[in-house]
């Protein structure tokens, strides 16, 4: 009597592989402080000025340095679905890829506030 070999092996390997390939998908979006650092050149037109306010609407802007990366990636989120409400952000929101939005906030959260 021939017995076929056991398949078992075969089928808990692959199932492993894809675990891991679906674990290292999720931990993909992990920011990137390097690249966060070049996406936020332009957020210290506003962000970086001591006591900056919007002439319309009065406005006062944010310290973003040192905040935490998750409130950082809730805010710009919110901004980018249109659920926190500022024209500019939005469209500063918009304009980031959800790898961006994590970058930036391991760069921000990086700094001393």
């Amino acid at each position: 009597m021939i017995r076929s070999p056991n398949r078992f092996p075969l089928l808990a390997g692959c199932l492993v592989l894809f675990a891991s390939l679906s674990a290292h998908a999720q931990t993909s979006t992990a920011g990137s402080a390097e690249k966060g650092k070049q996406l936020t050149y332009t957020c210290q037109g506003c962000h970086g000025v001591t006591g900056y306010k919007n002439a319309y609407p009065n406005y006062q802007v944010p310290k973003i340095t040192g905040q935490t990366p998750e409130y950082l990636v809730n805010s710009l989120t919110a901004y980018k679905q249109g659920s926190r409400k500022h024209p500019t952000m939005q469209a500063q929101g918009q304009s980031f890829s959800e790898q961006d939005i994590a970058d930036i906030a391991a760069y921000l959260s990086s700094l001393k506030k």
